[in-house]
């Protein structure tokens, strides 16, 4: 509790000599009597009013003491913190192409970069993000929203063969360009998700990366599959089989996306250094956060002026029945 007017509380200092004078006073306001002896009086009982006579003189005391409370203007404090926050725009554009089906990921690489970027949108709540599908085409499944609820409901449905096969990188990049390039932070970022070589599209991926670069958005790519050979799906007359095929990722191109972009290129050959990566992304784009403090206060002086009136009335009561004075 704060006080408007503080200097106020001063004159609680002038109860010291009201009661001071209180004190004195009795000693000349009793009532007396000339007897020649009080001894037949020494072993009769003491009335309970004697023992509340000085109660007027305090009810009057506090009732002074509460106006001078309101004199005062007692108010609370809300202070709280408002909060002005400008996150990141980020865009996940991640491949679907038959071969991101191959498990040398647990259960396969969609399902394990689905898993990660999933974890990885949960930590970035004052984030626009959102999410584009490719393949041999490309197209949004999620435009950017804070509501992330919603986009990790969406990526959930994200599955292999929703669009053509291939792997149109170039195509993926500038749609996720087209979403976030209008977005209302000024830090933009793409995060790419690719297992193979560009064979598909209309556009170049050096091409989309340079159109990246000059509208300010930082592209990071992310190469997913071991090294090596790879479990990878094969269609055959008895349904879909696994075989071990070379794993082969155009690190080059992608390496030199990130570099025009001015992001960085990750190799993810598991699912744990995956999830490395998108560690390391989360501290390279932090959102900047500033808080400015406000306060509100709110006038209580009322409680205190009801009390004084309160225990005004209790006084003028007691002063006129229980406690008269007789003259």
């Amino acid at each position: 509790m704060v006080f408007a007017n503080p200097l106020y509380l001063f004159l609680l200092l002038l109860l010291i000599p009201v009661i001071v004078w209180y004190i004195l006073k009795q000693k000349n306001a009793q009532a007396s009597l000339q007897v020649s002896t009080t001894q037949a009086f020494d072993k009769m009982p003491k009335s309970y009013k004697v023992y509340l006579r000085h109660v007027r003189f305090a009810l009057r005391l506090l009732v002074i003491t509460c106006l001078i409370i309101v004199l005062a203007r007692p108010q609370s404090t809300d202070n709280w913190q408002n909060s002005s926050t400008e996150g990141v725009d980020i865009v996940l554009a991640l491949d679907i192409s038959g071969s991101m089906m191959a498990r040398d990921f647990k259960p396969d690489r969609v399902e394990a970069a689905k898993d990660v970027a999933a974890q990885f949108v949960s930590g970035r709540e004052n984030d626009n993000i959102g999410l584009v599908i490719f393949a041999g085409e490309s197209f949004t499944m999620c435009p950017m929203t804070t509501d992330h609820a919603v986009l990790l409901n969406l990526m959930k449905d994200v599955h292999c063969g929703m669009v053509d096969d291939g792997t149109a990188i170039g195509d993926g990049l500038a749609t996720a360009i087209n979403r976030i390039k209008d977005g209302p932070a000024k830090s933009k970022t793409i995060i790419l998700l690719t297992d193979g070589t560009n064979n598909a599209g209309d556009i170049a991926p050096l091409t989309a990366a340079q159109i990246a670069k000059s509208l300010g958005i930082r592209v990071y790519t992310i190469g997913v599959g071991s090294k090596g050979l790879a479990p990878y799906p094969v269609q055959t007359p008895y349904g879909i089989t696994y075989q071990n095929m070379p794993v082969e990722i155009d690190e080059s191109a992608l390496q030199q996306i990130a570099a025009t972009a001015d992001g960085k290129y990750f190799r993810a050959t598991n699912k744990n250094v995956l999830k490395n990566i998108f560690e390391e992304i989360d501290k390279m784009e932090k959102t900047k956060l500033t808080v400015k403090e406000y306060s509100r206060k709110e006038e209580d002086f009322m409680p205190w002026a009801i009390l004084a009136l309160v225990l005004l009335g209790m006084e003028i009561v007691l002063r006129n029945t229980l406690l008269r004075n007789i003259p």
